[in-house]
């Protein structure tokens, strides 16, 4: 069965990786640390290293077994641009991807420039959205090295939102998400921040997706942006109708 996902923006998720190490602020509270912890310490086979990097070869194929389409976070456990991932098992991944091409699969990765690097060497099937995550204004050349990717769908993950982002720059962006921290130890978002990235959004005619307010009771906190929720997606065509273009034009999805 897909593995179901509490993640606003996606369905499931699929970990042919786990682990990772922390790289910028945006990781200081890691959501994946705490849980490949609390993982390890109930002896699921997949965790057995904790947070240590690890391959998971024996996960690379799940998804061609899910027959239902859906929309799957490809390592919501690790990043799958992380340097010690060799290019084979890279590509490995996306020939998995490719041939589950009745699902959409999200990738995301702070490691952009690694991305950019490896881009030419991939097989960019049009159901893989590949997005970075910018969490500062000190990040925005993420988004320079996503936009040189050979990627159709390009987007954004603004979360953990740990300041303003003025003047983004959406040019061959598909969709933003904004998010704040949660947990615990969670910094403040201010709404001014999100409210300037979503008219950005709007004035650029690019699908704006507020996944949540975080904070200690992201529950209570709730998802509301001046009074309404915002969950915006991509329009995209079914796979087969996307395979000969050779790129996916941003088009706003309708407000929900």
């Amino acid at each position: 069965m897909a593995q179901g996902s509490g993640i606003e923006w996606t369905e499931s998720t699929w970990n042919p990786i786990t682990g990772c190490q922390k790289i910028s602020p945006g990781c200081k509270h890691c959501y994946a640390e705490r849980m490949s912890e609390r993982l390890q310490a109930m002896r699921q086979p997949n965790y057995v290293n904790g947070f240590e990097l690890t391959l998971q070869p024996h996960m690379l194929e799940l998804p061609l077994g899910w027959k239902k389409p859906q929309t799957i976070f490809v390592n919501s456990m690790s990043d799958l641009f992380h340097p010690n991932v060799p290019l084979a098992y890279i590509r490995r991944v996306f020939d998995v991807m490719k041939r589950a091409h009745w699902h959409r699969f999200q990738v995301l990765t702070k490691r952009s420039e690694r991305l950019a690097e490896l881009s030419s060497k991939l097989d960019w099937a049009p159901n893989i959205w590949m997005g970075v995550s910018v969490e500062t204004e000190a990040y925005r050349s993420r988004a320079d090295h996503l936009r040189s990717t050979g990627a159709h769908l390009k987007f954004l993950s603004l979360e953990p939102l740990l300041g303003p982002i003025p003047d983004l720059e959406l040019h061959g962006i598909d969709w933003v998400i904004v998010g704040g921290e949660s947990g615990p130890r969670a910094r403040p978002m201010d709404q001014s921040w999100v409210l300037d990235i979503r008219d950005a959004c709007r004035r650029s005619k690019v699908p704006f997706f507020f996944k949540q307010w975080g904070g200690k009771n992201k529950s209570r906190a709730g998802r509301l942006l001046d009074g309404q929720t915002w969950d915006e997606m991509p329009a995209t065509s079914p796979p087969r109708q996307r395979a000969n273009r050779s790129r996916h034009k941003p088009a706003q999805a309708t407000l929900r």
